[in-house]
């Protein structure tokens, strides 16, 4: 009878080993044999395990604004009627285009002064020419000869001053002065209506013109940030405009201020905007990117599979040797994922469609 309960005990203690052995059995054990085909070969990225500068970032909120050194206010340089306007508010116009039209006494009275300083050189050339033919034949004296070629060299420099205001305020014949654009681009702030009368003591400009194919993202850093950011730091910038478009650039400048109301820090980041879309005012985020006192192994954040809870990598060996790694991570951060465990630097993991040897192995 002891020998029929030794050996029901003994049966009984094989069978739970048997059981405590299969709920400890690896991932990868429990698949059957697989081997990677040629076509799954070419499908599939392959990624070698290394050490890497951790980076971290901080998301920070701001506002799209045009280059300051590509704006341009417009004021009148006259007083006078406004009798036509040209454009409109948000409308883009080119260098030398005219925006607006003032009809204005001081133009007719620039035109008479620039006609009377024509007059007064060509009085002085033939009054030198005069002086010249006396001296020729010794009727004058030398004093009269030089005080012609004075007079012909004032009315000459006079002639020259008002060819210079014509050149500056593109001032043409009769009484109207036309209103240029300096610079090319967007018509930002309109303040001149038809019919207006405009007075030369004006605070306001006529018109702002920004040309917004570079801007500036200017975001507000909290004193607690402050210690993260610092001139050529990668940054993405994002918009409510265009979600899913990012724009990559670099922190150009750091305004070294703390606003006294809101106590933050401002800095810009310059980006490239040939198609318009950014328009100044826009809100957008701002997301910086540090580097971490900290050196760990980094893999694509496309090779970590998460299932079941828990994080899984496919480590390749050859095509008849794919394990199913557990991994510990640290952070993922954008296209990176740095690992805490479960990983040796050299080894090489499935960067791209892992999933789909995830899934041929363990399913």
């Amino acid at each position: 009878m002891k020998i029929r309960i030794s050996i029901i005990t003994w049966m009984l203690l094989a069978f739970m080993a048997a059981i405590e052995s299969c709920k400890s059995k690896p991932m990868e054990e429990d698949a059957t044999a697989f081997s990677m085909s040629d076509t799954m070969m070419r499908k599939c990225d392959f990624y070698k395990v290394g050490y890497e500068d951790v980076k971290n970032e901080v998301r920070l909120f701001g506002k799209i604004e045009a280059d300051n050194n590509k704006t341009a206010q417009v004021f009148s340089a006259v007083d006078g009627l406004v009798t036509s306007i040209n454009i409109g508010l948000g409308d883009y116009v080119k260098e030398g285009e005219v925006l607006a039209t003032i009809q204005s006494s001081e133009v007719a009275r620039y035109e008479q002064e620039r006609l009377d300083a024509i007059n007064e050189v060509a009085i002085a050339e033939k009054n030198l020419q005069v002086q010249n033919d006396l001296s020729a034949g010794k009727l004058n004296s030398e004093k009269d000869l030089k005080v012609a070629e004075s007079e012909l060299a004032k009315a000459k420099a006079n002639l020259a001053r008002l060819n210079e205001i014509y050149k500056i305020y593109h001032f043409k014949k009769g009484s109207v002065f036309p209103v240029i654009a300096p610079i090319s681009g967007f018509i930002t702030t309109k303040q001149i209506n038809i019919n207006e009368l405009l007075r030369l003591n004006e605070e306001n400009p006529l018109f702002s013109i920004a040309n917004i194919s570079e801007v500036w993202a200017v975001a507000y850093v909290n004193e607690s940030n402050i210690a993260y950011i610092k001139e050529g730091y990668d940054v993405n910038v994002n918009t409510l405009a265009f979600p899913d478009s990012p724009y990559k650039g670099k922190i150009e400048k750091i305004y070294n201020v703390i606003d006294a109301n809101t106590k933050s820090m401002k800095f810009r980041v310059r980006i490239p905007n040939s198609d318009f879309k950014l328009k100044p005012d826009m809100n957008c985020t701002v997301s910086v990117n540090y580097t971490e006192n900290k050196n760990m192994l980094a893999v694509p954040s496309a090779a970590v599979i998460f299932d079941k809870s828990k994080y899984w990598v496919m480590v390749f060996k050859d095509r008849n040797n794919i394990e199913t790694r557990q991994v510990e991570i640290y952070r993922q951060l954008g296209n990176t994922s740095y690992i805490l465990s479960g990983l040796s630097e050299g080894e090489t993991i499935i960067s791209k469609n892992g999933l789909l040897v995830y899934d041929a192995i363990n399913d």
